[in-house]
């Protein structure tokens, strides 16, 4: 009955998206939880981690910084969230999230509306970080 009314889902068990940097882990979404209005997870970045630019052709983005602090570089220009701020980004805005501080980084993100297909959710704007694996 519960499954037909919500979907709770723990954040330890969803595998990291690091493919723009950090760990990203989207929690709720129309695969994970049959969402049909946009998608949210958490992200955490390590001191000197970023998430690359890029920008959201159809959803705006919400973030909210739990621990630490970032710089938002928002069309290039830096915008500084310590913890308990918010940030919204409208649509087709480019983003950069960078740590510089010397502790881990937390935030929780929600993007809204869905894009018609999840391949055209994010535009990449710089090169893909190298993982571990040497691929990017």
């Amino acid at each position: 009955m519960a499954g037909e009314r919500m979907t709770k889902i723990a954040a330890k068990d969803v595998e990291p998206n690091r493919r723009r940097g950090g760990d990203l882990r989207t929690l709720l979404s129309p695969g994970t939880a049959g969402a049909t209005s946009g998608f949210m997870g958490v992200l955490s970045l390590e001191p000197g981690e970023v998430v690359t630019e890029h920008y959201h052709p159809h959803s705006e983005e919400f973030l909210y910084l739990v621990d630490g602090e970032i710089t938002a570089r928002i069309d290039g220009e830096p915008v500084v969230l310590t913890a308990g701020e918010a940030l919204h980004l409208h649509i087709n805005v480019k983003h950069r999230l960078e740590n510089h501080g010397g502790s881990v980084a937390r935030l929780v993100f929600q993007l809204g509306p869905l894009a018609p297909r999840p391949e055209l959710g994010h535009v990449d704007t710089e090169p893909l970080p190298v993982t571990e694996q040497g691929d990017s």
